[in-house]
C-alpha cells in the first residue's frame, strides 16, 4: 500500500486488573490514529480486523496470575485487549503475506492492528463459508472441540458422552462429533432456550438445564443410569464433582476449561477425585496451541461436514467494536446462545 494514509483507529481498553465478575466498566473504548502501512524493513503486517472472537479464556488473562505454569499471560492495564480474530492484510513486511490476504490468529481489539509476529497466524485459504467461523468453528474454538474429543478422549461408536456448557462455542461442536461418531450425548447448559438448541438444532439425544436440578448427581443419574464415557470438561466446581461420581470403569474426561472458577477468588475444591481411581478413569487437561500442527486435518474432516450440513453452527453476533465490552461481558453471565462473535467491519 503506498503512501501509508494516517486513519483514527477505535480500541478497547482494559483499564486494570479485575477482581470478581468482568463488569463493562472495566473495559472502554479509545480512539488513536495508526499509519496504514508498516515500518520500513520491517516483518510486520498491518491488518484491518473484521470480526473478534468472545473467548471466556479472556477473563483468565484480566488479573495478574503469579501462577507460572500458566499458558496465558495477563493483559497489560491502561492497554488495548488482544484476542483471536478474522482479518484482511492491507500492507505486509513479510514474504509469506500479501495485501488482500485473509488471516485468523491473535489481534488486537481495534480496527487495526500492525501484527509483528505473523508466522504465529493462519491463512484462510477456504472463502466458501461465512469469514465469521474462522473465530468459531473453524478457528480456535472448532480445534480446541477436535483435539479435546478425538485426540484426548479416544472416543468409540455408541460410547456415553456428557458435556458441560453445551451450547458455547466448543460444546456444540463436541455433541455434533459424538453424534456423527454415533454416540449417545447429553449436554447441559443453563437456559431453556440452550436445552431446546442442543436438542432441537444440534441433535442432542438429551439436555437439561442445571439451574433447575437442586442435586446434579441425581440429574446425570437420570440421563445416564449406565454411567458415563466421555465428559468433556468446561464449567468445574459442582458439575465435576458430580460427573466424577457418574463416570464408568476406564472412562475419560477431557478438561478443556472451568468457566465456573475463573470470577472467584478461591476456586471450589472437588471432593470425589477417589472416583478416578475406583473407576481406573482417565483425565486429562489439553491446550488447544499443542494441537494447531493439526489444522490441516481439521479441515479434511470439518468443512466438508459444513459443506453437507452434517454440522450446523450458531452465533451470537454482536455489531460493531463498540459492542465488544458488553458481548465479552456478557459470557460470564451466560447471556449469548452459542458462539459470541463481534463484526468490527464487514470488509
Amino acid at each position: 500500500m503506498a503512501g501509508g494514509e494516517e486513519v483514527s483507529n477505535k480500541q478497547v481498553i482494559l483499564k486494570d486488573y479485575v477482581s470478581g465478575f468482568p463488569k463493562e466498566t472495566d473495559l472502554e473504548l479509545r480512539t488513536e490514529t495508526i499509519t496504514l502501512k508498516v515500518p520500513q524493513d520491517s516483518n510486520a503486517i498491518l491488518v484491518k480486523i473484521l470480526y473478534l472472537s468472545c473467548d471466556p479464556y479472556m477473563r483468565l488473562r484480566m488479573h495478574k496470575t503469579e501462577d507460572e505454569s500458566s499458558v496465558f499471560t495477563s493483559y497489560t492495564p491502561a492497554s488495548v485487549l488482544t484476542g483471536f480474530g478474522v482479518a484482511k492484510v492491507l500492507d505486509s513486511g513479510h514474504p509469506d503475506f500479501a495485501e488482500g490476504d485473509l488471516i485468523w490468529g491473535t489481534t488486537g481489539w481495534e480496527e487495526y492492528s500492525i501484527i509483528t509476529t505473523p508466522e504465529t497466524l493462519f491463512k484462510i485459504q477456504h472463502t466458501d463459508v461465512p469469514l465469521s467461523y474462522y473465530t468459531g468453528i473453524l478457528g480456535m474454538p472448532g480445534m480446541t472441540a477436535y483435539a479435546g474429543f478425538y485426540e484426548a478422549c479416544s472416543p468409540k461408536k455408541g460410547e456415553y458422552v456428557f458435556i458441560s456448557a453445551a451450547s458455547g462455542a466448543v460444546g456444540q461442536l463436541v455433541g455434533q462429533f459424538a453424534k456423527l461418531m454415533g454416540c449417545y450425548v447429553v449436554g447441559s447448559a443453563g437456559s431453556k432456550e440452550k436445552v431446546d438448541l442442543l436438542k432441537n438444532k444440534f441433535g442432542f439425544d438429551e439436555a437439561f438445564n442445571y439451574k433447575e436440578e437442586h442435586d446434579l448427581n441425581a440429574a446425570l443419574k437420570r440421563y445416564f443410569p449406565e454411567g458415563i464415557d466421555i465428559y468433556f470438561e468446561n464449567v468445574g466446581g459442582k458439575m465435576l464433582d458430580a460427573v466424577l461420581l457418574n463416570m464408568r470403569v476406564r472412562g475419560r474426561i477431557s478438561v478443556c476449561g472451568m468457566i465456573s472458577q475463573y470470577n472467584l477468588e478461591q476456586p471450589e475444591g472437588v471432593k470425589n477425585l477417589m472416583s478416578i481411581v475406583y473407576k481406573r478413569v482417565h483425565m486429562e487437561g489439553f491446550v488447544v496451541f499443542d494441537y494447531y500442527h493439526l489444522y490441516s486435518k481439521f479441515l479434511d474432516v470439518v468443512l466438508p461436514y459444513i459443506r453437507e450440513g452434517k454440522i450446523v453452527y450458531v452465533e451470537d453476533i454482536a455489531e460493531g467494536l463498540e459492542s465488544s465490552p458488553s458481548a465479552l461481558v456478557g459470557l460470564f453471565s451466560g447471556r449469548n446462545i452459542g458462539k459470541q462473535v463481534v463484526v468490527v467491519a464487514r470488509e
